[in-house]
């Protein structure tokens, strides 16, 4: 006999997930959501004045803002995101060649830095923005360890040079204080919680 039970509440939603990462989507499949991909370009820039902890949040309303709604249905739930990280009050965006990704990694080299990831979700009727933070603590890199991540993982469409997910945050990365998926793109955990109340 087939299941009778209606859908559980976050599963009977239709998710647009409006970003190129495959993680995200990595994310949001292994996690059982229904979702479709729709892609689109936004100006990232925002002001020099902002506060670090909050460029994500804005990035990600930015995004959601330049989203054409017309390409939704009354089950369908936007996503964006955006991912910040943060050094010394510094962001790292994505490497532009190996000598930016070879800095940044020496940086984060036996510290502490923060990830953030804004979020927002939008339907036809409501919209949540808000951010989750992770605080990442590196071991400490050597010139060898850098090297080998950069050459055989190639970090340049990651911010901070690196992916939790892979070689250098099993073997690298001492402690994390937070919620691992935020590291890789998404809070998992948050947004479950908040499309619970839509």
């Amino acid at each position: 006999m087939g299941n009778t039970n209606p859908p559980f509440p976050p599963f009977s939603k239709v998710i647009v997930l409006a970003s190129k990462s495959p993680r995200r989507a990595q994310l949001l499949r292994e996690a059982g959501f229904n979702f479709r991909i729709h892609q689109m370009d936004v100006n990232e820039d925002f002001s020099s004045d902002m506060p670090v902890e909050e460029v994500a949040a804005y990035l990600a309303d930015k995004k959601a803002t330049a989203a054409n709604l017309e390409i939704m249905n009354e089950n369908e739930i936007l996503l964006t995101a955006d991912s910040v990280v943060v050094i010394n009050n510094q962001i790292l965006n994505k490497p532009g060649s190996k000598e930016e990704a070879y800095e940044m990694l020496q940086l984060l080299s036996d510290k502490t830095h923060i990830v953030y990831t804004g979020v927002c979700l939008r339907n036809m009727d409501k919209k949540v923005v808000f951010s989750n933070q992770t605080k990442v603590t590196f071991g400490t890199l050597s010139d060898h360890e850098i090297n080998y991540y950069i050459d055989q993982f190639n970090p340049m469409d990651k911010a901070g040079s690196y992916g939790i997910q892979e070689w250098i945050g099993f073997c690298k990365i001492r402690k994390i204080e937070g919620e691992y998926a935020n590291v890789m793109g998404l809070p998992v955990y948050a947004i479950y919680e908040e499309l619970l109340k839509f």
